[in-house]
């Protein structure tokens, strides 16, 4: 094999590109995450330099993951509704308004944080749910792995950047402002977005609605699964609500790189995903994926070098990307299109729900105990739940992208 046939084989797929509104949304969207996480590393770092304490940076994550549920499997049924365009534009325009507020409440308390958690799961929802609309089927495993990967690039960038601004006169308001501008790309991509409506077959969104997309999930293990591995990774083995505790312990304050860490392995893996959507069997990749994830986490929390910590949250952020590609790839493709809105509802909640309650557990723990039993204990935790429960369901680790049974 040639080495240009090798790197075609092995690179990440890039035929979504080709698709215009799913460029333009890649892009778009790839551009907003920048400065979306130079607010999630401004707000914690923000309330560690406030208060001294892990245990109010994990609270900052409990104040965002009440509206992340509700609103995520709400916005799910809205999602299923109406057009997925409306929607998505008139929920990134509400979280560009609340930017905007972080940054006029910073010039001039947490409640923002609550509103803004509320229009991110809406808009997450929503955005999850066109991709298999614009997206050819064959091709959504690679759009998804695209996704992650320009998502996870704004990861390193972002927070390599919000270490620097932090640390400025005035650098928390200047977070928020690089925030709200950044995210004028998304709202531009999401205004070209075509009309994307609903299929009719679901009437008025309300609590039923949901409630009948829990039930189908409820009734499918390989989904409750795929949910499952995912809420234990970010619950147990999660530590940035510790990172500005540790920093500030080992590393003479030095917090960005930690932060960017998890998504520099992301971008790097991203970069040579080729291979991801010829795997069949998922649900072993998948547990494979979230133990790997669990096990560097827990060897990078014994770590007193900063560069040998970032390259094992690298490792971790390698395996994570691996992961969330077959998870989302699972939910898109295994509900059926007037389901996908309420199921990236739930996905959501779970995704963006649980690294906040990870953020609760190790502050609290961290607190109660040490940093380091925090970070160690969780991930060791970690792998050792997520092989128990995928061996405990046949049809979870038997799952394979030839399955039949829906």
């Amino acid at each position: 094999m040639t080495a240009t046939s090798l790197l075609r084989r092995h690179a990440v797929d890039t035929r979504p590109m080709q698709i215009p509104p799913y460029r333009r949304l890649l892009l778009g969207q790839g551009t907003a995450f920048i400065g979306s996480m130079l607010t999630q590393v401004a707000v914690p770092v923000q309330v560690y330099a406030i208060s001294g304490s892990s245990l109010y940076v994990g609270l900052v994550g409990l104040a965002g993951l009440l509206p992340i549920v509700i609103f995520g499997l709400y916005g799910g049924a809205i999602a299923d509704a109406v057009d997925r365009r409306r929607l998505f534009v008139a929920s990134s325009v509400g979280a560009w308004v609340v930017t905007l507020a972080l940054l006029a409440q910073t010039l001039l308390n947490l409640s923002l944080v609550v509103v803004q958690s509320a229009m991110f799961a809406v808009s997450s929802s929503t955005r999850g749910a066109i991709i298999p609309r614009i997206v050819p089927t064959d091709l959504v495993p690679a759009a998804n792995t695209l996704n992650y990967t320009v998502g996870t690039f704004g990861g390193v960038v972002g927070p390599l950047l919000a270490g620097v601004v932090v640390s400025l006169n005035h650098g928390f308001a200047y977070a928020y402002a690089i925030d709200a501008a950044l995210f004028l790309a998304a709202l531009y991509t999401a205004l070209r977005l075509p009309a994307i409506p609903p299929d009719g077959s679901l009437g008025r969104p309300g609590l039923r609605s949901v409630i009948d997309g829990l039930r189908f999930i409820a009734a499918r293990p390989v989904l409750i699964m795929s949910f499952g591995v995912d809420i234990v990774a970010m619950v147990l083995a999660m530590p940035r609500a510790l990172y500005p505790e540790v920093a500030d312990e080992r590393f003479h304050g030095t917090v960005g790189p930690l932060y960017a860490a998890i998504a520099i392995g992301s971008l790097l893996a991203g970069m040579w995903s080729g291979w991801i959507g010829r795997v069949s069997r998922q649900g072993v990749a998948l547990t494979v994926a979230v133990a790997a994830w669990g096990a560097s986490v827990a060897i990078a929390g014994l770590a007193h070098q900063l560069w040998l910590a970032v390259l094992l949250l690298a490792v971790a952020g390698a395996a994570d990307l691996v992961s969330a590609v077959y998870r989302q790839t699972i939910l898109q493709t295994y509900a059926p299109d007037e389901m996908r809105g309420r199921m990236q509802g739930v996905f959501i909640a779970v995704v963006a729900g649980g690294p906040r309650l990870g953020d609760l557990r190790a502050g609290a723990m961290g607190a109660a105990t040490t940093a380091t039993i925090s970070w160690v204990g969780g991930g060791i935790a970690c792998v050792a739940v997520v092989i128990v429960a995928a061996l405990a369901v046949p049809s979870f680790w038997r799952y394979s992208t030839h399955a039949t049974n829906r």
